[in-house]
Order: structure tokens, then sequence, then C-alpha cells
């Protein structure tokens, strides 16, 4: 039979004893009595046409009660296997005409494949193989053979690798003869120690996805979830995120923390930040100099007891001397920092909200 078998053993039914058969049918070399039964199994790359398994049938004739079956390289398949055997139709013989065949391995993510060609040749330029990177459909082309020249190896970084061969209406060839390994790709850099942030999941492989999550006081700078890219240069599909104290903003959570413009860093100079609290009505707001080191009188912090400028002043804070807490009597209040030319700080203040029962 063509495309050779491999060793396989079958059992006699009459004896008990079990027989094996060889590679080669013209080579068995063994007696094989009535109920005797043999099975056949393909080489990686061919499929086998006719029954698996065959029974010797009594009679004043013997034969099998089907026809031996062959093993032939089909056109096109669909392999799932860590290792496999990609041939060309009819392989080792000459491929046929007007041919357009498709392979797919696809393996679990994270695994890509290495190439090795042990055979190629085709019509040059006329019939010629694709490999593409993904789906026949989606996929990107990362290479395409043709001609007698066997093709070094090559890697291929997607879980899913396709192949199509394409042959015109003249001269064949032998075709070819690839066997190919799964490898497991290499994970995208760790994102971790994440600043003023978490970073959500821990498994930084190819296709896999994670997220980012800043801590109270911080907001983030960049796509909130990142997933890694396949391809050579093992890389996240945008720059990691970083968590940052901003220069004001809008806050309506019940209790919080506003930190200095790019704080644990010194602030800047030349700031003029605002931070609008808002919490619902009935209620009014404690704020809490948790830590306050800026120049004193020309970097400070003012504290109004409403939503604007124009509300009543609680007060006005700077240097490094402990603060009280203040409270406003209204559900809103804003807060700005100025800072000048020269000499930095930092500040950290908290807030919470508690029952206002002063009439609004």
């Amino acid at each position: 039979p063509t495309g050779g078998f491999s060793p396989r053993t079958g059992l006699d039914t009459s004896n008990n004893i079990y027989l094996t058969f060889q590679s080669d049918i013209s080579n068995v070399g063994q007696r094989f009595t009535v109920g005797d039964m043999v099975s056949f199994q393909c080489d990686q790359g061919y499929s086998l046409k006719g029954n698996e398994y065959i029974t010797c049938m009594p009679g004043p004739v013997r034969r099998w009660n089907y026809p031996v079956p062959l093993c032939l390289a089909q056109c096109g398949g669909s392999m799932t296997d860590f290792s496999g055997v990609i041939l060309s139709p009819g392989f080792p013989g000459n491929y046929l005409s007007s041919l357009d065949c498709s392979w797919s391995v696809q393996l679990p993510v994270g695994f890509g494949i290495h190439l090795q060609f042990l055979n190629f040749s085709t019509e040059a330029v006329h019939d010629y193989l694709e490999v593409l990177s993904g789906s026949l459909e989606t996929g990107s082309v990362i290479d395409r053979f043709s001609g007698s020249v066997v093709p070094g190896s090559l890697f291929s970084t997607t879980h899913e690798t396709s192949f199509l061969f394409h042959s015109d209406y003249s001269q064949n060839k032998p075709g070819f003869h690839i066997i190919y390994e799964a490898y497991e790709l290499q994970r995208c850099p760790d994102p971790r120690p994440f600043r003023n942030g978490v970073v959500i999941g821990r498994d930084f492989g190819v296709g896999l996805t994670i997220s980012f999550e800043c801590l109270p006081g911080y907001t983030l700078i960049g796509e909130v979830s990142l997933t890694c890219l396949h391809g050579v240069s093992r890389n996240w599909n945008y720059p990691v995120p970083c968590c940052e104290a901003q220069c004001g903003g809008n806050i309506t959570s019940l209790n919080g923390t506003i930190y200095s413009p790019d704080h644990p860093a010194e602030y800047p100079n030349f700031q003029d930040c605002l931070w609008s609290v808002r919490v619902p009505p009935g209620n009014g707001i404690c704020i809490n100099f948790t830590v306050l080191n800026t120049e004193p009188i020309y970097d400070y912090i003012t504290v109004w007891d409403g939503p604007d400028q124009g509300s009543p002043q609680i007060g006005q804070f700077s240097g490094n001397t402990p603060q009280k807490e203040v409270y406003t009597t209204a559900n809103h209040v804003l807060i700005k920092f100025h800072s000048d030319f020269s000499t930095s700080g930092f500040f950290v203040l908290s807030y919470h909200v508690f029952m206002n029962l002063l009439p609004s």
C-alpha cells in the first residue's frame, strides 16, 4: 500500500495470540488463519482509505473480508496534535493539476509551531505553497514557496497556522513533506510593579488580557485593558498605562483622597488645580489635612464652602504646620491648589461625608 503502514497488533481469535502486520504488505511472511483479524494505522500525514480492520474468512479460497486498505496523502485537513506531518496530495507521487488544498493546525492559545521542510518540489511560480499566520480568511502570509529549493525551517508565532497549496493545469511535481512541532510562545513583559494601582490578571501569555485599576485618588492614563499580541517580538497591544495624581477633577464618591499633582513625587511649579467634591444633599463634607508640606504663603490650598469661588471661603492653608479638620455646611465643596515658580512639596487630603443637621 502507498504511504506505508505503522506496525499494529492484530488478535488471533482462534488461538488467543497476537499477530503483527508489517509496514509493507508484501513482507508479511506469517500465517493468517481463519478468524484472524489484523488492523491498520497510517503514518502521520496519511489518511486510511478502506477498512481499518479486516478478518480472514472461511471458505475453499482464503480471503480477507475487505480489500487491504491504502494510506493516501489527502488534499487538505485539520490538525490539533502538538506534532504532525503535512504532505502534498499523493506524496511521494506527483500531485495532480488544478488543486487548491488547505490545511489548518490549531493549538491552544499560547503555542506556535516550528516547521521543517524535508522535501519540496513544485512547478516554479505557478504551483506554490503559502503559509499563513492565523486562518485562511483573516491570517497574514508568512511566506510563499515555489520551485525546487527546499525552504529553511521557520516559526509560526500564532496558535493557528494555515497552509494553502495551489497547482495549475501543467507540470506536476512530487510536492512537499513538512513536519511541525509545537512550542510554547514567550509571554509578554510583566507590567508589575504597577505604581499607585493594581493589575488584574496573573497570566501574561499570548492572546490573554489583563486589566488595571488605580488606587483611590489616582486617575488611569492609557488603556484599561491590554492583550498580549502574537508575533516574533512579544508585546502588549497598547503601552502599559499608569496611575497619576491629576491637577483637579470632579469627585462624587462619599469619601476619598486628593493628592497633590504627580504624587508621590513633588508637585510641579505654576499649578492652579481645582477639585469639585459633590455629595448627596443633606450631607456635609469633612476635610482632613493628612499630609501638608507646601512652600509657606506662596503655595497654598484654598477651600470654599460651596460649588464655586463665590461661595464662602473656609480658609487658605500652606506650609507644614498640622491643620485641624474643616467642615462644610454645604454638600458641595471647591478646593483649589496654587503653586508659584519655585520650591515644591506635596500634600494629601482625605475627606468623608457627615449628616448635616443645619438647615440648608
